[in-house]
């Protein structure tokens, strides 16, 4: 059996409209577009060989959970640079989860949430050492 431990990953996400999603990922967090794929999803490169791919959904979809998450070295730097592009985030105060200037420490990560232009919940996350 073929092992995945070491194989690239591409997360795909709904878009219901591609232009404004490309605007976003390209303009505001400022990842390196490759164009469209022969499928027709729209491709970013992202961390280590990594890639996001945006998929046309023009009724889009509503998720409540995190779709996908960003590893960082200081989040409070790239939560500072994001504010500084527009970028809301998302504060909580629920029993298991409270955000404090946007950011939740759990167990042994940080983590603060905002959303794209098409409603995906995306996440910072920070390993605490």
């Amino acid at each position: 059996m073929t092992s995945l431990t070491h194989a690239g990953v591409t997360t795909i996400l709904p878009v219901m409209n591609m232009d404004r999603a490309r605007k976003f990922y390209e303009g505001k967090l400022g990842l390196e577009p490759e164009g469209f794929a022969a499928d027709g999803n729209y491709m970013f490169a992202c961390g280590k060989g990594d890639h996001i791919a945006l998929i046309p959904k023009p009724e889009g979809t509503k998720s409540d959970y995190t779709a996908m998450s960003f590893e960082v070295q200081s989040i409070e730097k790239v939560i500072t640079e994001l504010e500084g592009e527009g970028i809301r985030f998302e504060d909580y105060d629920m029993p298991n989860l409270k955000t404090a200037n946007h950011i939740c420490v759990l167990g042994s990560e940080k983590a603060a949430w905002f959303k794209d232009t098409e409603g995906n919940y995306l996440c910072l996350h920070e390993q605490l050492h």
